[in-house]
This record gives C-alpha cells, sequence and structure tokens, in this order.
C-alpha cells in the first residue's frame, strides 16, 4: 500500500517513524511520502519537505509567515493528488493537518487517520 504521512514537528517525527516502523512488518510492500522529518526519512520513502521548513509558533512567526504556510498547504494538496495514496496518516500538528483532512475528504475520498 502507499501511505501519505504528514508530521509538522519533532515528536510528530519521532512518533510518525514509530508508526512507519510498524507498518513495514505489516505490509512489506509499504510505499511512503511525508512532510516529515529525519527520523521519519531513515525509515526510508520520499521526503517531501522537512518540518523545520513548517513549524511557526506564535502569532507574530505565522503572520509573517502566512504566505510560505499557504504555500506549503498547497504543495501538500498537490503531492497527496497526485500520489494517490491508500491512506494518509495524519500526526498531530493540527493547525495544518486539519486543514489537509478536509481537503482530502473533501476533493479524493482516500481514507484518513489522525494519529
Amino acid at each position: 500500500m502507499k501511505y501519505f504521512l504528514i508530521a509538522g514537528e519533532a515528536s510528530g517525527d519521532l512518533h510518525a517513524s514509530n508508526l512507519m516502523k510498524s507498518i513495514k512488518q505489516l505490509d512489506k510492500e509499504a510505499d511512503f511520502r511525508f512532510f516529515g522529518g529525519d527520523l521519519m526519512a531513515v525509515q526510508g520513502g520520499t521526503l517531501v519537505k522537512h518540518y523545520r521548513e513548517m513549524a511557526f509558533m506564535g502569532i507574530v512567526p505565522v503572520v509573517m509567515n502566512a504566505k510560505t504556510i499557504l504555500n506549503n498547504l498547497q504543495l501538500c494538496q498537490k503531492e497527496i493528488a497526485g500520489y494517490q495514496p491508500d491512506a494518509v496518516i495524519l500526526v498531530d500538528y493540527p493547525g495544518f493537518n486539519l486543514k489537509m483532512a478536509r481537503f482530502v475528504k473533501a476533493r479524493l475520498n482516500i481514507p484518513v487517520f489522525y494519529y
């Protein structure tokens, strides 16, 4: 199966990497694309965007980086639509991931799991 995962911070990278490791034990054909970090990259697959390029905390940094955040959302939508995974797994990072969940459910009809 094909899996698209999104983890937008270090703790999500850790949890997602452990999940990927478990998925690989159950699904020998698992193929991953993801927004995440170094720990997820160790598990294999294609790192599309590192969480360091996505994590903005506080009102001022979010406002100052609004265009970057919007571009990241659009890139993620395009990546998921093009990859056509069997499942999308969202790890924490609710400000970004809940928007992606709405997009995937409304437009792509792909199962979404919030972890």
